[in-house]
């Protein structure tokens, strides 16, 4: 057989002929999933904090260890993700993630006490995973190399919708319903999550062959790769150090995530409202940093892409970390939204250029690992930190130095080899 048939270009037409290849209806519906998954299910709560603490009497601490049992929960989903979407698919696992987070959040806005908002948000956690890493995992099976950076840009916008949701949001629940305002507020974000829920049951397919396509993209595929993934020398260590740099994200971003609006309120004076509108502006400028980032690490390179993205986010947790006042922390801010999701756009898109397409499930759920092990420990550090000084600016400093020396080790990432990006 010749160099020509052993190789296919893919198509960009649906099966009726529209020139709108169904690849895009995969990410807008994956952009609803994680503004569920992960932007109301997780960043919802660093809005809440402030009137969780004061309606369940809880220390700083105390509120950390909450943020940690989500991403326990996390942690402990990406373990059984890939074998779930092997038997299963993707689709069927990711209804069932969001069931999860429906049936939790709305216990949450009933919940007291402790241990009990701690257990929910666990499962919180658990259902985060569930749909995330097969939604992430869908880019790689309907883009190739050459557009899965941007795919994956514009379905992390999600978090970043929710993040302005939920800021404005918040603030006039809690002026409306009072003490009773975040378990309302839990409430609404449990019936989005349903609604999503049964749009992705509606909409995803598991893979372009399901409807009669191929991929969306430009780059060969060599058929006999795609059929028998091989094991690379040098995989393991390159999953090592992409699972690092992830990790560097995880434990530093949700440091900053977590505790800006309780930095903003308890530390500068501002009301809660004035800083809901410092967490929209975050989330207004998310919109655009996986698509910006991914994109640029399309044409750059994903080492390239990703050392640029640390150093934003270095510059936006030293401003926070040196104390000064609020019009800096306005630029903070700024950098930190601009590039706050760059990282998952980024690292969805380099696990399947470097591990290839049929491994990128299982490598996807490796790094992520890593990255929840990192967001497991730093709100709690952030925490405790938080508790024994009175201020957090010791924890966005460390952050700092963690983003900081990660922009150096991004750079030490190898070019991906030609059969593992062309597939």
């Amino acid at each position: 057989m010749s160099d020509t048939n052993q190789q296919e270009l893919h198509t960009s037409r649906s099966p009726s002929g529209s020139s709108l290849h169904y690849g895009w209806v995969i990410v807008s519906v994956g952009f609803l999933i994680i503004f569920a998954c992960l932007g109301l299910a997780r960043y919802a709560y660093t809005m809440l904090i402030p009137s969780m603490q004061s309606g369940l009497q809880l220390s700083y601490d105390k509120m950390g260890f909450i943020g940690t049992a989500n991403f326990c929960g996390y942690l402990l989903s990406v373990v059984f993700a890939p074998s779930l979407i092997k038997r299963f698919k993707p689709r069927l696992v990711i209804a069932g993630g969001l069931f999860i987070i429906t049936i939790s959040i709305y216990g949450m806005s009933i919940s007291y006490g402790f241990m009990s908002p701690l257990l929910l948000y666990f499962m919180v956690g658990m259902g985060s995973g569930f749909a995330n890493i097969p939604t992430f995992t869908l880019i790689s099976y309907w883009f190739c190399s050459d557009k899965r950076g941007k795919a994956a840009g514009i379905l992390v916008g999600g978090m970043g919708a929710a993040i302005v949701l939920v800021g404005i949001l918040v603030p006039l629940l809690n002026k409306n319903f009072g003490a009773d305002g975040w378990r309302v507020g839990w409430q609404m974000l449990s019936a989005f999550c349903f609604i999503i829920m049964l749009v992705a049951v509606w909409l995803v397919r598991n893979q372009p062959s399901d409807i009669g396509l191929k991929p969306l993209g430009q780059l060969p595929v060599v058929v006999g790769e795609q059929l028998v993934p091989r094991e690379r020398k040098g995989d393991g260590r390159i999953l090592v150090h992409l699972g690092l740099l992830y990790m560097a994200f995880g434990a530093t971003f949700m440091v900053y995530g977590t505790f800006i609006v309780t930095t903003l309120v308890k530390e500068y004076g501002l009301t809660e409202y004035s800083a809901g509108i410092y967490w929209s502006w975050i989330g207004f400028f998310s919109l655009f940093s996986g698509l910006v980032f991914g994109g640029l690490s399309d044409s750059l390179g994903r080492k390239y892409g990703l050392a640029l993205a640390f150093t934003v986010q270095s510059c936006a947790y030293l401003l926070a970390g040196l104390g000064l006042d609020s019009g800096w922390m306005i630029l903070s801010v700024i950098l930190f939204g601009s590039a706050v999701f760059s990282i998952p756009a980024i690292m969805a898109a380099s696990v399947g250029e470097y591990l290839g397409v049929h491994r990128a499930a299982s490598s996807f759920a490796t790094v992520t690992i890593f990255f929840a092990a990192g967001q497991t420990v730093g709100p709690s550090i952030a925490g405790m930190i938080g508790k024994s000084t009175g201020s957090f600016t010791g924890a966005y400093l460390l952050a700092a130095l963690i983003t900081g020396s990660a922009v150096l080790f991004a750079l030490f990432l190898p070019r991906p080899t030609a059969n593992a990006s062309a597939t």
